[in-house]
């Protein structure tokens, strides 16, 4: 029997949250290193799973399989495609970094007895490792029971996070920060639990229908025509599906719960939902709606682009028009999400590809500007923008690092995030050209929040809370500079990543038997 892989990168993270979880109390220190030791080595075995992987092989690959539930015909079943390789690389490289970010956003504020059985240090760190374990293990499902139980497990850890280690840059002092993280941990909740109990009932609808929850045994049935599902019932187990992927997108209407989310959440934590969290959504549109619905999928199409292009304008207009720091890159947020789920109903093979490169390069793109965002939050004590001015003079490289964050949140050309948005609107023009034509409104837009944003605050007058501003420190270097080599050297070398992607795209094209429209070419006088 083989080394169970997949089964490692979930079981080493989880392993890691109880460990620190049990350090003493007093040990706060040593909790904070024995969760970055467990996030580091499921990086390197996720550097392993990457190695292993074959772009050109089989498409679910290191695939595992054991009974669980019998009974109802639940298995265990993992493997990954190009598709989840990629995102479960992203979510291993992002954990070190939002550990070590949040080095000191969990310690007490003041001396507490070392004593006492609550231990919030260890909590934050514990409860960071086991969203990575269940997130990496969604990523490797292929059993539809397994994934749905994980898409549901999630929000627990998250709900604790948001709920219990909020932002302390609260201009209403502690009570009322207490009371708006319990509101945004709350909705943050409901909006996903209703969601998941939609798709619980779609989920037992095709076991029915399918008799089975293996996605590999469904499509082989499918294939040689042993399974049928009739017209409505395929469209209305989609719909289940569907929203609730949307609803953890988010996509317009259902995306109010991310900024109230991202707002009150420390800066890691924010990335965690929204570069790590949110992915779970978008993917498991590739996975699970294209591949199990592919008729529904075609027919929803005209609506989901619709509503795609409402939140990639409405998303960035709300950024635009944001006081707050952290709301306006949630929105901002929002509208890249936009751009990914129409990348992917486009059903075109460059915009599938570019909806994948845009999880992972929008992952880095966002760890990178939240993350410094929150450096800068925690030095000032203040989410506001009108709080601050002339930063780039007391901190330039603070500065310099906040504005190439800035610059990939808006697509700036040689940095990662501008290929996947390139090939997203392509890919859309070349099968709907009105909706590709608006949709670049949205990188407009972009362009003036990002722009805006920093003038605001990276220039102009120095004020006087910010004169004795210090710049990044060590520890927040070790955190920037990768993300931002990152994001440079996939803008100008994107091709070890589209390797891996196109293939899996291959996959979902024909699952929904759609090819790439033809350039009309006229004919010569």
């Amino acid at each position: 029997m083989s080394f169970p892989l997949l089964t490692a990168t979930a079981v080493l993270p989880a392993i890691g949250a109880i460990a620190t979880a049990a350090v003493p109390a007093a040990r706060r220190t040593a909790a904070k290193w024995l969760a970055l030791f467990f996030s580091l080595g499921t990086l390197a075995l996720a550097a392993v799973v990457l190695v292993r992987f074959e772009p050109g092989g089989a498409r679910y690959q290191l695939t595992e399989s054991h009974a669980w539930i019998a009974d109802f015909g639940v298995r265990y079943e993992l493997g990954v495609d190009g598709i989840g390789v990629s995102l479960l690389a992203l979510t291993a490289l992002l954990v070190p970094f939002v550990i070590l970010a949040g080095w000191h956003d969990a310690d007490p504020l003041e001396d507490v007895n070392p004593n006492r059985r609550w231990r919030p240090t260890q909590g934050f760190f514990a409860l960071i490792l086991m969203v990575e374990a269940m997130v990496i293990l969604s990523f490797e499902a292929t059993d539809v029971f397994l994934f749905y139980i994980l898409f549901e497990a999630m929000l627990i850890p998250m709900y604790f996070l948001i709920g219990g280690f909020g932002d302390r840059a609260h201009a209403g002092g502690d009570e009322a920060a207490a009371t708006q993280r319990s509101y945004a941990a709350v909705k943050f909740l409901l909006y996903n639990l209703v969601g998941g109990l939609i798709m619980l009932a779609a989920v037992i609808g095709l076991y029915v229908v399918a008799g089975t929850f293996s996605l590999s045994e469904i499509a082989a049935a499918r294939a040689d025509g042993s399974l049928t599902m009739a017209t409505n019932t395929e469209r209305l187990l989609f719909l289940g599906f569907f929203f609730a992927f949307a609803v953890k997108a988010p996509l317009w209407p259902l995306h109010t719960w991310l900024p109230n989310a991202m707002g009150e959440a420390t800066a890691p934590v924010a990335v965690l939902i929204t570069a790590v969290v949110d992915k779970v959504g978008t993917f498991a549109m590739l996975r699970f709606c294209l591949q199990l619905f592919p008729e529904a999928s075609t027919w929803a199409t005209p609506a989901i682009l619709v509503l795609a292009l409402i939140s990639i304008i409405y998303g960035a207009l709300l950024a635009v028009g944001q006081r707050d720091m952290k709301r306006l890159i949630a929105y901002a947020s929002i509208s890249h999400f936009g751009f990914i789920i129409m990348g992917i109903f486009a059903m075109t093979s460059q915009g599938q590809s570019g909806a994948t490169l845009y999880m992972v390069n929008h992952g880095i793109s966002t760890a990178a500007l939240m993350l410094v965002a929150g450096f800068l939050i925690s030095r000032r004590g203040s989410r506001l923008i009108a709080d601050y001015g002339g930063v780039q003079k007391v901190a330039p490289i603070l500065a310099g690092t906040f504005l190439i964050g800035g610059l990939a949140t808006l697509s700036l050309p040689g940095l990662s995030p501008f290929v996947s948005e390139f090939l997203v609107l392509v890919g859309t023009f070349s099968r709907y050209p009105v909706i590709g034509i608006i949709a670049t409104l949205g990188i407009v837009l972009a362009a003036l929040y990002v722009l805006v944003l920093y003038q605001r605050t990276m220039t102009g007058p120095v004020k006087n809370e910010v004169r004795t501003m210090p710049d990044l420190r060590l520890r927040e270097l070790v955190v920037v500079t990768p993300l931002i080599a990152l994001l440079l050297f996939l803008g100008v070398y994107p091709k070890p990543l589209t390797e891996i992607v196109n293939p899996a795209v291959e996959h979902t094209m024909s699952d929904v038997q759609q090819t790439d429209p033809k350039p009309e070419v006229e004919a010569a006088p």
